[in-house]
């Protein structure tokens, strides 16, 4: 989608500190962490949400869980990790495009679940 703020990054018209990348998913840093460790991994194929998965486009998710793992050890979050995933405007999705955030690092707070 032209003006989605997660294609114009994975287009590269829009800089972004990358921790990995593949042929199917994009992970970069946050630009406004909210732990330690916040990096977002984000399908190259728009999604615009979780609501949006089927079973055209669920191997790509399940690919991402993959390459979360992968990220977590990379980023030395042997303490455990949160993975999460806002789906719509009221769960305060801010880019409709689907993404999971990995945030660590640090013991988190039980009510940030």
């Amino acid at each position: 989608m032209s003006d989605c703020l997660f294609c114009k990054i994975i287009a590269g018209e829009i800089p972004s500190t990358k921790v990995y990348e593949d042929e199917l998913v994009l992970a970069f840093q946050d630009i406004a962490p909210q732990a330690p460790t916040h990096i977002l991994v984000i399908p190259k194929k728009h999604i615009a949400s979780v609501a949006e998965i089927n079973e055209e486009n669920s191997s790509v998710v399940s690919h991402i869980f993959e390459v979360i793992a992968k990220i977590a050890k990379e980023e030395g979050l042997s303490g455990g990790y949160r993975v999460v995933s806002n789906c719509g405007d009221d769960a305060g999705q801010t880019v409709h495009h689907l993404h999971f955030h990995i945030l660590g690092g640090k013991k988190l707070n039980v009510e940030m679940a």
